[in-house]
């Protein structure tokens, strides 16, 4: 299995460039943040305050997480629920920022995301990706990297906008 991980500083450029990428590769894209999204949505549904590590790790052995590619879509369910769109509500993201605090909440994603890599061929973005998640693989470190370039994230955009089979990486001038 091939697992390529793409870490790098917020608004870089790291989704659009992993979901391109992952497309193109016929790879698993996974959004690591929506992982943490689910949890939290599923924190919120049970009743529980997603800040209270103990009620969420309570919680931790029913969560049934799954991704889906659909006509080159991530799909993210919990149990057989698409929360897709469910997932990007304010309040569920605010919930995922807690729950990412949460260290059992990591550990769990942590093996998740490890095992996902070991079954598939998958291209990771989000957070802890190239050092902990897949820490012996080969990261991608472009992101990170131009993220010392000015405009790193419109070289990303332009780059992945302007793409052609004959040049994939498009025209990238910022």
């Amino acid at each position: 299995m091939v697992s390529v991980a793409i870490d790098g500083p917020a608004g870089a450029g790291k989704s659009t460039l992993a979901r391109r990428l992952a497309a193109e590769l016929g790879y698993i894209y996974v959004d690591t943040g929506a992982m943490y999204r689910a949890i939290g949505l599923y924190a919120l549904r049970a009743g529980k305050d997603p800040k209270d590590n103990a009620a969420v790790d309570a919680l931790l052995p029913e969560i049934e997480l799954r991704l889906a590619s659909i006509a080159g879509e991530q799909h993210i369910y919990l149990k057989d629920e698409d929360v897709s769109t469910a997932i990007r509500t304010e309040a569920a993201g605010m919930a995922a920022s807690a729950v990412g605090a949460n260290p059992a909440v990591r550990a769990f994603l942590l093996d998740l995301q490890r095992s996902m890599a070991k079954k598939q061929d998958v291209l990771m973005d989000g957070r802890d990706i190239g050092t902990v998640v897949l820490p012996v693989r080969w990261p991608i470190e472009i992101v990170h990297s131009l993220a010392q370039v000015p405009s790193a994230s419109i070289f990303f955009k332009n780059a992945l906008t302007n793409a052609t089979p004959s040049e994939p990486f498009g025209n990238p001038t910022p």
